[in-house]
This record gives C-alpha cells, structure tokens and sequence, in this order.
C-alpha cells in the first residue's frame, strides 16, 4: 500500500511539474528563435480552466501524499521517522502553502521548484527506511512538538525557495535584457511570470515571520517534553546547537528588517544560510546518523 500511494504521489507531482515546464519552454519559443519581443506574461498566462484543473491536481497530490506520511510516520500507538521522513513532511507542507498562495498570487514559477522537489520527497522514504521507532509518540505534548516543528520546517523551506526565486528576478533586472534573452529565453519568460519582487518580499517575509513564531514554540516545547517524558534538561547536543542558531539567524533577519528595512541580495543570502543551518540540525543530523554511521538516533 505504501508503494502504491507513494508512486500515486511521486506521479501526480511529477506530472504537474513536467507539464509547467513545458508550458514555460512553449511560451518562450519564439523569443529564443527570433528577436521579436517575448509576449507579456499576462498575455501569455494559462486559462483559468486550466489553472483549476491544476490547482485540483495538485490538492489530489496533497491529499494522496498527506495520507502517505500518517500511514507511514504513525502506525498504531508508535512513531517511525528519519530525515527522508522529515524532508517528505517539509516539502508536503511547503506544497500545501504553495497551494494557499496560488489562490491569490501567480505563482507558477514556485510551483516550478517545488513541484520536483515534493516528487522526489515522497519517494525518498522508500529508499530510505532504517529509522528509529519512538515509544513515547503518543504523548500529546510530543504529537504537539512535532506537528509543530515541521509546520514551522514547511515555512521556511517554502521562503528559502521564494528567496532563491528573488535572487534570480533580482539579477535580471540587473542584466542587459537582450543578452539574458539570447543565453536563455525560456529563464527569462519564467521569470517574467512572477508577481513583483516587492509582493515576492512582503510574502516572503511574512512566512519568515510566521516560521519564526513556530520555531520559537518548537524549542520552548522541545525543553518541556524533554524535561516530563525524557526526564533530562535538554542538552546543547548539534541538533540543539543548529536549531538554537538559526532561530538566533532569523530573529536577527527580522530584527534587521525591522529597525533597518534590510532587503536586498544580502538578506536574501542570510534567509537561505539560516535555512541550512536549520536543516542541519535535525535532517542533516539525521542524514549522518541513519546513512553515514548507521546508528538510530531520537
């Protein structure tokens, strides 16, 4: 059943994916084989038929995918997990946030990054499958801390993809047009399908200041349920330490933002290193224990 709903889902996904790429290609076309002046987006944007068929597609993906990870991470009374668990669950609710936002924004050149990226998500649990099974799951304070470490995992690994996004839109405005056209016509018509860069910025540091709430609660729940159901302080062991620092790296974002109004490529570049650090301290934690070392770890 597993490999039928994770093929299910790596299809669906892998499906809309393939199927945005090629409009995006179509649509830049001709400004890749004359030097007559590519269509504007707007012209050039799906049907809204079309758009409902794939915003259906993609909650069915959702769907299929969300019911995946309950069957595989919660069987019973217990709790399977790993990092291919944990980066399935991040890009499933990075995809259910690109879904919400393509409600009220274009967003078509998101879904183009993160679309594949969920693909390969899903599947990486069926390769990956040597982990650790938690006694103490069915602790409500523990179902809390989790649910809410990975909603808070899903907000920012949907901002480091809009951040690589506005880094990308940034350095076309900062290019001659023409030769941007002639190197690469079909980056140029994916790029022209963006909102603007402010919208692109006020989204992004919207979900970056909700992450950090969720990050916040993420910590302060991880000290309580390891002081009641592990009886130990909680220990400044890497996972601690990376997620003690990027929570530092994003307030200081925000702060920053705040005091200042930092935006630019700087703080572009700060979003996607906390980003990392934040992924090292549980899936890259992970990653070395399960695969490297193979050694089960909580």
């Amino acid at each position: 059943m597993d490999i039928v709903l994770s093929a299910l889902t790596a299809r669906l996904y892998g499906g809309l994916a393939v199927a945005g790429w090629r409009a995006h290609r179509l649509e830049s076309a001709p400004s890749m084989l004359s030097s007559v002046p590519p269509v504007p987006a707007q012209a050039a944007s799906p049907s809204p038929g079309a758009m409902r068929a794939g915003r259906a597609l993609l909650f069915v993906a959702l769907a299929v995918h969300g019911l995946l990870l309950h069957m595989t991470i919660f069987p019973r009374d217990a709790m399977v997990f790993g990092f291919a668990f944990a980066l399935s669950a991040m890009f499933w609710l990075g995809a259910c946030i690109y879904w919400i936002e393509s409600f009220f924004f274009p967003l078509d050149g998101l879904g183009l990054l993160v679309l594949p990226f969920a693909c390969v998500a899903s599947l990486l649990p069926l390769a990956f499958g040597g982990v650790h099974v938690l006694p103490y799951a069915a602790a409500p304070l523990f179902k809390a801390h989790f649910i809410i470490a990975n909603i808070a995992y899903g907000l920012f690994a949907i901002a480091a993809l809009h951040a690589v996004l506005m880094l990308f839109a940034e350095r076309r405005l900062h290019m001659l047009r023409g030769a941007l056209e002639r190197n690469g016509g079909w980056l140029a018509g994916w790029l022209d399908a963006l909102p603007p860069l402010l919208t692109l910025e006020k989204l992004l540091f919207r979900l970056i200041g909700a992450g950090f709430v969720l990050l916040t609660l993420t910590l302060v729940s991880g000290v309580l349920f390891s002081e009641q159901l592990l009886g130990r302080p909680l220990t400044f062991d890497h996972k601690t330490v990376f997620a003690v620092l990027s929570w530092l790296m994003f307030g200081a974002l925000l702060a920053a933002r705040q005091l200042s109004g930092w935006r630019g490529r700087a703080a572009l570049r700060w979003v996607l290193a906390s980003f990392v650090a934040l992924l090292l301290a549980y899936v890259g934690s992970r990653f070395v224990f399960e695969v490297l070392l193979h050694r089960p770890v909580v």
